[in-house]
């Protein structure tokens, strides 16, 4: 999780109140709109940043903004004096932010509205995901003023973060996510629970224990904003810089290069067919494609379904064919029960439960998962939440439990949750728990970030986590319930009706507490009381 500093907080609460007052009070609403402007800002910044990069290494840069773009524009004709259209050419140069700042408030809305975003909708391609799911987006600012102040805003915010990043050495500027962060709070509030962001520590911590590698298939059926499948590409290209030119160690204590740049382009091609995303809502959909577009993936794959429902069946070429699925599902809710996709084997309406089931029957054989739970998936009594367990236990592979606090996801929601990780089609023998007390953040609704006594960053858990994961095998010598992390076999848990609580398996020792005779306690008690009235008589005595 990137924690913005005070004039980033300030910024983007003055951005958020300028909508408000300008007449934009959804926030779902607020924030496509701002992601919008967002977009454009930086398509054009980075624009100048590839044309820098290709002057200095020779390479061959194709811009979006060379050439013309052709629009169909209303004119009057002059011979009958009614209204057509005919097809008029712009120069793309044109839709640059840099460029059109420099007109009025008035003629830059307008200049927007009407050519801007248009040709924005249609950057990825005819046939491209983000075209498709751009059709019907539609620029709602409703003026010019409100437009100005937006840009003018957002120019302050582009600033700082860039500031920021240069003096605190941060990698990748999730600039849209950092948006999130504080605009989420807004849609909690509103009572869309559903939408909030996973914090980028917790996506690097799943996808650092998953491990996905350059080629694998990967996928979140429930992606959001897609933060999983950028945690994905982002781990993948670190692991592709070999030399570690471009690695940097972020603020939770993550490797990670600082550049997809040094991409060659069929690796890129590869990388944009590896990650599919799906999700229930169009307009996540859509911040999820341009989130993905903006940290440099050409043509993101982000389909708007319902992956729980009879409607996914058009997708069922997709079942079993995925290497490595990365997922934190919403936590709460029934599916319909006549929506649901018959193919699900879990007796059950809740999704929680059924995206266990999805994720499962996504995976190929040996491929891997790595999902966000609620921690009452891990002790349900009732039969359908063995049944998920024993999915994951009696046909796959599962090798982790992380139990996480309940402070995780605050503000938006106050949920304990689980990390669980798992192999299809693998033979369970023990699985390695985990029971994480930090993440490196206070568990509050603020959520600041730790420190040791020394100033240096307090990481939590985080990092011990995985270190103690790839160490597992060890933990067989010398495996003590005592602690935080230990080995559990199989036999056990089955006997244990699939518990997989951590609680379940720890041993807790009790140390026998010794107390003073009562006598002595009464004793000491009279002493006590001479000693007060003796310094009260002594106060008496001065007055």
């Amino acid at each position: 999780m990137l924690h913005l500093n005070k004039n980033l907080e300030s910024l983007i609460d003055k951005l958020w109140n300028k909508f408000w007052s300008g007449g934009i009070s959804n926030p779902l609403t607020a924030i496509e709109q701002i992601t919008y402007l967002l977009f454009i800002k930086k398509l054009d910044d980075l624009d100048i940043k590839n044309i820098e990069n290709a002057e200095f290494t020779g390479e061959k840069y194709d811009s979006i903004f060379e050439g013309t773009y052709t629009k169909l524009v209303k004119k009057i004709d002059k011979k009958t004096g009614k209204e057509k259209e005919e097809p008029e050419d712009f120069p793309k140069t044109e839709f640059k932010w840099s460029i059109f700042t420099h007109l009025s408030s008035e003629e830059r809305l307008e200049h927007i509205t009407q050519y801007v975003f248009p040709f924005i909708k249609e950057i990825g391609g005819e046939n491209s995901h983000f075209t498709k799911y751009m059709k019907n987006a539609v620029f709602v600012i409703p003026s010019a003023s409100l437009l100005h102040e937006a840009m003018y805003i957002i120019e302050d915010i582009f600033k700082e973060i860039e500031k920021d990043a240069l003096e605190n050495g941060q990698a990748h500027q999730d600039i849209q996510g950092d948006v999130y962060e504080m605009l989420l709070s807004e849609i909690a509030s509103a009572g869309k629970n559903g939408q909030f962001r996973t914090p980028r520590q917790i996506i690097n911590l799943l996808v650092d224990l998953v491990e996905p590698k350059y080629g694998n298939k990967i996928t979140d059926p429930a992606c959001g904003s897609a933060g999983f499948l950028l945690g994905a590409y982002q781990y993948i290209t670190t692991s592709l810089d070999t030399e570690g030119k471009h690695h940097k160690v972020d603020e939770n204590g993550f490797t990670r290069s600082s550049t997809s740049a040094i991409l060659k382009e069929e690796v890129k091609k590869t990388l944009d067919t590896s990650l599919k995303g799906y999700d229930i809502d169009v307009t996540m959909v859509r911040l999820g494609l341009m989130n993905l577009m903006m940290h440099g993936i050409t043509n993101p794959n982000i389909e708007y379904t319902d992956t729980l429902s009879k409607s996914f069946q058009k997708y069922e070429g997709e079942l079993n064919s995925y290497d490595v699925v990365l997922a934190n599902p919403p936590f709460t809710g029934n599916l319909n029960k006549g929506e649901m996709d018959d193919k699900l084997r879990l007796g059950t309406t809740k999704t929680e439960l059924l995206f266990i089931d999805r994720i499962h029957t996504l995976l190929k054989v040996g491929g891997t998962a790595g999902i966000i739970i609620p921690q009452g998936v891990l002790f349900g009594s009732a039969k359908a939440f063995k049944e998920a367990r024993a999915l994951m236990i009696e046909e796959s592979e599962l090798k982790a439990v992380i139990t996480m606090p309940s402070g995780v996801f605050k503000p938006y929601a106050g949920v304990a949750t689980a990390i669980l990780i798992f192999t299809k089609g693998g033979d369970t023998d023990e699985v390695f728990f985990y029971d994480m007390q930090s993440d490196g953040y206070d568990l509050d609704d603020k959520r600041k970030p730790r420190y040791k006594e020394d100033g240096t960053r307090d990481y939590g858990d985080l990092q011990d986590i995985i270190k103690k994961y790839k160490e597992r095998a060890s933990l067989k010598e010398q495996n003590d319930r005592k602690v935080k992390y230990f080995l559990v076999p199989k036999k056990e848990i089955k006997e244990n009706g699939y518990d997989l609580s951590f609680g379940s398996y720890q041993e807790i020792t009790y140390e026998e507490e010794v107390y003073d005779a009562p006598k002595d306690i009464l004793d000491e008690l009279i002493s006590l009381e001479d000693e007060i009235q003796s310094e009260l008589k002594d106060l008496k005595s001065l007055f």
